[in-house]
């Protein structure tokens, strides 16, 4: 780092930091996409029901906040600067700003542990486009590899699954069933990505160093139109299928996600918890790793 990086790039996806926020930052995701409008509005009532406020925005800043003092106080002493995909502060405006500081060259860490479209490519593309606009004199950004098998990474998450074993008192083959999440994708874009193959590894790992053997990765927050074919199962059917087998203690570890943000308070916190209070299964939600 000291020899290679004069400046530290965090990027990340961005969230509304308000309620009229909302539908401007879900038509930037959106944007392109062939996603009708109705279940767009479907989508911001998950913010609304949170008052109109993605966490996402303040974890970065708190991580931006902790990487700043560890650098400060072990080195090397680089500037942290931060853009997103989709809300403010925007990528592009960064990467001018960077260029006003003299940064020409900066490691760039994406806020996402795992290979896809939209947690890899995308951000290399998102970069090439913010340089494009810059123009001369823009900074080379070199995006750091993926994270999903790193030793912290996996120690965390199995740190974060321990605690939420601790809220069950049944152990060895009655121990409860353990549900690895992640952001479903369409299968199209699975097949042309190390994503369904990282998580799987980061699972497997994951559940290892914890000590569970009874899981299953399953996937959540699908978006696309019910035609599409995406990974499955889906977090909800799989919820009635261990209902369905007589299985009444749950685990859900959401190795996918690196922080509680929308995804996982709204899709889980809340219509997951609901479905296994209405079925009668005792829920615990184990930690991310952020």
């Amino acid at each position: 780092m000291r020899e290679n990086y004069d400046a530290l790039l965090v990027l990340s996806f961005g969230g509304p930091e308000k309620r009229e926020d909302v539908i401007p930052f879900l038509e930037n995701v959106l944007r392109g996409r062939n996603v009708p409008r109705e279940r767009m509005l479907e989508v911001a009532e998950h913010y609304y029901h949170f008052g109109g406020k993605s966490p996402i925005n303040d974890q970065n800043r708190a991580l931006i906040d902790a990487v700043g003092k560890l650098l400060k106080a072990e080195g090397p002493r680089l500037p942290i600067y931060w853009g997103n995909r989709n809300w403010h502060p925007y990528l592009v405006d960064t990467v001018r700003q960077m260029r006003s500081d003299g940064i020409r060259r900066a490691a760039g860490f994406v806020t996402s542990a795992y290979g896809s479209y939209s947690g890899c490519r995308q951000y290399r593309e998102d970069i090439a486009r913010a340089q494009g606009e810059v123009g001369e004199g823009s900074p080379e950004i070199v995006k750091l590899p993926s994270f999903h098998a790193h030793r912290r990474f996996i120690t965390a998450n199995a740190d974060r699954l321990r605690s939420a074993l601790g809220a069950f008192s049944s152990a060895g083959s009655n121990a409860p069933h353990v549900a690895f999440t992640a952001h479903s994708v369409p299968l199209s874009a699975a097949a042309s990505s190390p994503y369904v193959t990282q998580l799987n590894e980061t699972a497997t790992l994951v559940a290892r160093e914890a000590g569970v053997t009874n899981w299953k990765l399953v996937y959540q927050s699908r978006s696309g139109p019910p035609s599409q074919p995406w990974l499955e199962p889906d977090i909800a059917d799989h919820i009635r299928a261990l209902h369905a087998e007589g299985r009444r203690e749950l685990i859900i570890a959401p190795i996918g996600f690196v922080s509680d943000h929308m995804e996982v308070l709204y899709d889980l916190d809340t219509e997951a918890a609901e479905l296994c209070d209405e079925l009668g299964i005792h829920m615990e939600r184990a930690g991310t790793a952020g």
